[in-house]
């Protein structure tokens, strides 16, 4: 299985269940997004082209593989791509990556720019797939997957958190931009543009460039990843204050296990403000579209009560490899294993 005849198609909102079905046949009920377990809930976001879901198919009609794609809105050029799922009779064949050419087939007939994922770093396969399609990464979030989540093609069977890699797929230019990252980061983030051929050009802040008295902020708590989303659309000179204060809501009065801080990287203040941050132990995550900010962000990450080794945390190509190297060298040594 299969040997071939699999045929690729979009589902639609009438087949909401279909998603509802096969996480379930291999998550249970651990999948961490959990409107997936409601067919009403995804037959609505289908309907109004808020999700895309593609599936494979054998000759005989039995699933085979499952990719979604999540817009925030039906006019978004840049897309989330996750409930990837590989059912096990499938395996081996190649089908998730057919599916996912498939998927960026329809992407960018659509004329979408580019889609990205979370892949689980508990397991090489999923990212190996990734990077057979021209994806790359482009950060690593640490902590990221809840203890809850299972997972049989893990390599270490512990029950705690796990990482994840960032993987970014280009399916169009997008406009070109300045990118003012902090100087000591400046290098990562340089390579990381190249790699991923993104139309950022590294630029230093202007030299008048001052920043407003307070920063504006938008905060997002996924209660049952126990994370925190901190979108800052505008950083301020306060900004330390205010995510040290943020922060210790979150880890001691929500039970949120990891923050991830997201900083505008078409705003000069970017440049000024993120080394003040690293003395509050806020260490380099990557870059990553954030759909509550106009580009790419500069994202940063602080840990709870989550410890982080090298070998937690696989990696499937060379570039991933550098990029973590970095990524767990700039963790403060509390958050290391």
């Amino acid at each position: 299985m299969p040997s071939d005849g699999v045929a690729f198609r979009l589902l639609g909102p009438h087949e909401g269940a279909v998603l509802t079905s096969v996480i379930s046949a291999v998550y249970g009920d651990s999948y961490d997004v959990r409107w997936v377990y409601d067919a009403a809930e995804v037959a609505a976001r289908l309907a109004d082209g808020r999700y895309i879901s593609v599936v494979a198919e054998s000759e005989t009609g039995e699933l085979l593989c499952h990719m979604g794609l999540s817009l925030a809105t039906a006019c978004d050029v840049v897309a989330h791509s996750g409930q990837a799922v590989t059912l096990p009779a499938a395996r081996g064949h190649h089908v998730f990556t057919r599916t996912k050419l498939f998927l960026m087939d329809w992407a960018r007939g659509e004329g979408m720019r580019g889609m990205y994922s979370e892949v689980t770093a508990a397991h090489p396969y999923s990212q190996l797939a990734n990077i057979s399609v021209g994806a790359h990464e482009t950060g690593f979030l640490l902590g990221w997957i809840p203890a809850t989540v299972a997972n049989d093609a893990a390599l270490d069977t512990r029950r705690r958190r796990r990482s994840a890699a960032f993987f970014y797929t280009k399916l169009g230019d997008g406009s070109p931009r300045n990118v003012y990252a902090p100087e000591r980061h400046l290098p990562v983030v340089t390579r990381t543009l190249t790699t991923c051929d993104l139309h950022g050009t590294p630029a230093p802040p202007p030299a008048d460039a001052v920043l407003p008295a307070r920063s504006v902020l938008h905060v997002h708590i996924e209660a049952d990843h126990a994370i925190a989303l901190v979108t800052v659309t505008t950083p301020g000179a306060d900004l330390e204050e205010v995510v040290r204060a943020e922060r210790h809501h979150l880890f001691h009065h929500r039970g949120v296990d990891a923050v991830y801080l997201d900083l505008p990287l078409d705003d000069p203040a970017t440049a000024l403000v993120a080394d003040h941050l690293e003395a509050l132990g806020v260490s380099y995550a990557g870059i990553f579209p954030n759909s509550r900010a106009d580009g790419d962000v500069l994202r940063m990450q602080s840990l709870h009560r989550v410890r982080i080794a090298a070998d937690d945390v696989v990696v499937a190509s060379d570039h991933g490899r550098d990029l973590l190297d970095y990524v767990l060298a700039d963790l403060p040594a509390g958050s290391r294993a």
